[in-house]
C-alpha cells in the first residue's frame, strides 16, 4: 500500500506499518499537508533510543486519530 511522504523525508517502515494498521490514522495522515507529514516523520526520526521511537510512533498514530495535524511542543524539522 502506498502512503504519502513528507516534503523531505520518506515514511520509515515502522511508522508506515503503524499507519496502515489504523484506518483512522491513515485517513488523517493522507488529509494533512506534505509539510505536516514531514514534521511527523522527522519527529519520529529525531530520537536516539529505539524505545523512544516506538513511543513517538504510538503517540503519532494516536494524535492523528484525535485530529492533531502536527507534533506538539517540538521545534520542528530542521531539514526543510
Amino acid at each position: 500500500m502506498k502512503i504519502s511522504s513528507g516534503t523531505v523525508h520518506k515514511v520509515p517502515e515502522d511508522l508506515r506499518k503503524a499507519l496502515i494498521s489504523s484506518s483512522r490514522s491513515l485517513v488523517a495522515w493522507e488529509d494533512i499537508t506534505p509539510l505536516a507529514r514531514n514534521e511527523w516523520i522527522c519527529w519520529v526520526l529525531s530520537v536516539k533510543k529505539p524505545e523512544t521511537r516506538k513511543l513517538h510512533i504510538k503517540r503519532a498514530t494516536s494524535e492523528l486519530k484525535e485530529g492533531k495535524r502536527r507534533p506538539c511542543c517540538w521545534a520542528g524539522c530542521i531539514h526543510r
